[in-house]
């Protein structure tokens, strides 16, 4: 069986350490320009070349994004920064406009280049359209049936990327102009208002306020393939991608994690591999929107959308990071991140660090001193652990019974 690549999102350096510590065989990167996700950190070139000499040391992968819908004046400036990036040595770059790729295959030849779903491609004779024109790998449309994505695969033989896990989009694959319409942000070069997650009044065709207990929306729930993940392995796809530039370091930290486990058992094992259910209990709790397969069976219905409001929570789970453990004393050193106290059970988990859970007896700060809880972020404190722990390994509060 081939080996399959899980991508992962880096929003920025700190980002991308961690997505590829946890697990990703490769990230996905965007420029300061020219990518779809404007209001991310992003990268400078500098930034861009720090990442490939880091990815490379590690025998991973940096691509990037050149995604946006380019307008005439978007143009400006893209021939210096392919070759710039280029000669960094990123590993392809992900393009949507047929222009962009002409002046890629021009400009630098031997740069790979990846279709990005923003090109909606959801079908075998665009798949070897695209192939013509010198693409290596296609980033099949989100809105893509398991039929869908098995026949292009079959019928085209080209590489073949699909979401797995993350936000989705109203429109097709982010073909929307709500967002320009009522804000003036283009959501197809950056700047999307996330329209169709507002709450908005209902009126009837006499232009009467429908009286309501909640607004209407009309955005999608996010997608979660976990549960797929071996059918979509049978299927032949190449790359397994995870949406979340914007996310923060303990989202994309458990998301990797945990598909990386499922794929790994999987291709370890694959006659007597059980779908573990306490993976898909994980993907519940980072999240702050429910997740569900959308597309991959059926066609989404009610039970993939939100229609009358819903609650969005503020993950705070997440307790701490391991900077140093001290093997003799069996004391870890943390920085802490959300509220614990003294008595709470807690669970430890890392890259190489089984899950475990441990009760706090104890924890000291700075000044050596015992306090009863730890309530200030990023505040550096001492607990007990018995078992081994690692550097950058997560203290969250227990997700699995």
């Amino acid at each position: 069986m081939n080996k399959v690549e899980l991508l992962a999102p880096a929003g920025d350096l700190e980002r991308l350490k961690w997505a590829l510590m946890y697990g990703a065989d490769a990230v996905y990167i965007g420029g300061r320009n020219f990518s779809l996700r404007a209001n991310a950190k992003n990268f400078s070139i500098e930034e861009i070349k720090e990442a490939c000499d880091y990815a490379h040391k590690l025998n991973k992968k940096v691509y990037v994004t050149i995604n946006i819908v380019f307008h005439n004046k978007d143009y400006e400036g893209l021939e210096q920064y392919i070759k710039k990036i280029y000669n960094i040595g990123v590993d392809a770059v992900i393009v949507s406009d047929i222009g962009c790729i002409n002046l890629i295959k021009k400009t630098c030849p031997d740069l790979e280049i990846h279709l990005s779903t923003q090109a909606s491609c959801m079908n075998k004779e665009a798949v070897k359209f695209y192939k013509n024109l010198g693409i290596k790998r296609v980033v099949l449309a989100r809105e893509c049936s398991k039929e869908e994505i098995k026949n292009i695969i079959e019928e085209t033989h080209m590489d073949t990327e699909c979401f797995i896990h993350g936000a989705m989009c109203v429109g097709l694959s982010g073909r929307c102009v709500l967002s320009n319409y009522m804000t003036n942000r283009d959501s197809n070069r950056g700047g999307c208002s996330q329209i169709c997650r507002w709450d908005f009044d209902l009126y009837d065709s006499n232009n009467k306020e429908i009286e309501s207990n909640t607004k209407f929306t009309m955005c999608s729930k996010d997608l979660s393939m976990i549960e797929y993940i071996p059918e979509m392995i049978d299927l032949g796809v190449k790359s397994f991608k995870i949406e979340g530039r914007m996310r923060s370091i303990y989202y994309i930290a458990s998301v990797v994690h945990t598909y990386r486990k499922i794929i790994d058992e999987y291709m370890k094992d694959k006659d007597n591999f059980k779908f573990n259910k306490n993976y898909q209990k994980v993907l519940n709790k980072v999240a702050n929107r429910e997740n569900v397969a959308q597309f991959f069976h059926k066609k989404p219905d009610v039970n993939e959308q939100y229609y009358l409001g819903r609650v969005e929570f503020s993950n705070q789970d997440f307790l701490g990071i391991i900077l140093d453990y001290n093997k003799e004393e069996k004391i870890a050193t943390i920085e802490q991140r959300n509220y614990f106290k003294v008595g709470d059970e807690i669970e430890m988990f890392g890259p190489n660090t089984e899950l475990f859970k441990i009760k706090v007896n104890e924890i000291i700060d700075e000044e050596g001193n015992k306090i009863d809880v730890a309530r200030h972020p990023k505040q550096i404190l001492k607990i007990k652990i018995d078992k081994n722990v690692n550097k950058y390994d997560i203290m969250r509060i227990p997700y699995l019974d």
